[in-house]
């Protein structure tokens, strides 16, 4: 196992900036998720740790050793991407045994790697198929056997689900994680869906326009986030104008929320809390709240959204209720709305 570590990576293509001096360190066996909007920066972070694309400034680290000024074909790492880019006219096995061929391994370990690399991923019985005879979802995994069978220090995964379909992208998600976990392979995997992220990653990296803006277990990023952006790009907010009271407490109307989270606004400044679904809730008429019709109600097995439009305020927010409120509520309905601002998030009012 290898740590993999970028050191003040800089990047620009003409005057677009695609990374600012990143700085990260991806431990021994850890799975990072790089996730951001398109143009952020994080294909780019990936392939400058490929080999494909040179830094301006800053290295590239693999175990200790700078490996800035290696090409890509001596840095030993495995890289899948989102199309499959397996070669058509090789079967499955010869698929998997192209890196090992080119390296110049030993035929007889190269069949054993294959072999095993085959039941890793599950498709030993697929060996002597073509590409064309698989469906997506095992010629991802395919092209994650072929990019193992190097033994690679690093794994390399740049948006390997994006064209697959929801049913296959979740199931493949969790063999991914399977297989690196039972592996131990450091691995960097890019993308900008955040339930992938969440559900696939040791850690997550949040970027924003070629900047880290935050680094975190995929619980620290959903319940403290960093930043607005984060709180945003991670999980659905509701926005909702308010005034400062003190370091401890904001007013929304005439209702104070406590709040827990630092922050450099001065009384009586105007803000927007941005509050998570769950955090808000729905009680019983006479309670403290805030006013509002209910617009909407979404079911979601275990749970259900409800539409809320804020009386006063006319801002649309969403509330988290366990279970079905069939029967419970309707669109019309008048109900009072608690806000919990213990993992609030503050912005300036725009």
């Amino acid at each position: 196992m290898s740590n993999l570590a970028f050191n003040s990576i800089r990047k620009t293509f003409g005057p677009t900036v695609a990374l600012q001096g990143l700085d990260l360190d991806v431990r021994d066996g850890e799975l990072i998720s790089l996730l951001g909007p398109s143009g952020c920066g994080k294909t780019t972070a990936l392939r400058i740790a490929a080999g494909f694309e040179a830094a301006d400034s800053g290295s590239v680290v693999v175990a200790d050793e700078n490996i800035s000024n290696l090409p890509a074909h001596k840095r030993n790492m495995g890289m899948v991407f989102q199309s499959y880019s397996l070669f058509p006219n090789l079967d499955v096995a010869s698929n998997v045994e192209y890196g090992l061929r080119t390296r110049k391994v030993d035929k007889t370990e190269r069949r054993k790697r294959v072999a095993d690399i085959l039941e890793l991923v599950e498709l030993t019985d697929q060996a002597i198929k073509y590409p064309h005879q698989l469906s997506g979802g095992q010629q991802q995994r395919v092209a994650l056997a072929r990019a193992l069978a190097i033994q690679p220090s690093v794994l390399l995964l740049d948006e390997p689900l994006s064209a697959l379909d929801a049913k296959v992208r979740s199931s493949l998600r969790d063999e991914i994680r399977r297989i690196q976990t039972e592996l131990g392979i450091t691995t960097l995997f890019v993308t900008h869906d955040q339930e992938e992220a969440l559900g696939i990653s040791d850690r997550i990296g949040v970027m924003s326009q070629g900047s880290l803006e935050q680094l975190g277990t995929p619980a620290e990023i959903y319940g403290d986030p960093a930043n607005a952006f984060v709180a945003r790009f991670i999980g659905s907010m509701n926005e909702i104008p308010a005034t400062v009271v003190d370091a401890r407490a904001v007013r929304v109307l005439e209702v104070v929320v406590p709040t827990t989270r630092s922050h450099d606004f001065a009384a009586g400044e105007r803000i927007n809390l941005l509050v998570r679904p769950e955090d808000t809730s729905i009680v019983a008429e006479g309670d403290s709240g805030l006013s509002g019709t209910v617009v909407s109600q979404t079911f979601q097995g275990s749970s259900t959204d409800v539409g809320v439009r804020l009386a006063v305020l006319d801002v649309l927010i969403s509330v988290h209720v366990v279970g079905s409120t069939e029967g419970v509520l309707r669109a019309g309905d008048q109900v009072t709305v608690a806000v919990d601002g213990a993992r609030a998030v503050f912005e300036p009012a725009s």
